[in-house]
């Protein structure tokens, strides 16, 4: 016997998340802080300006 699931916890077939899922903001810029922090790295003078120079 199969368990029922509801559609919105289900998982798409190729497993991947869509796309809904990934995006916490819209509509707006990425700072540097966001970069700084998206790249795993401590928010310090000298990554927040190789950030601004990446964005």
């Amino acid at each position: 016997m199969s368990t029922s699931q509801p559609d919105a916890s289900r998982q798409p077939e190729d497993g991947t998340t869509p796309d809904n899922l990934l995006h916490a903001r819209t509509g707006t810029d990425v700072s540097p802080e966001d970069l700084v922090l998206a790249s795993g790295k401590d928010l310090t003078p000298q990554n927040l300006e190789w950030a601004r120079r990446k964005i």
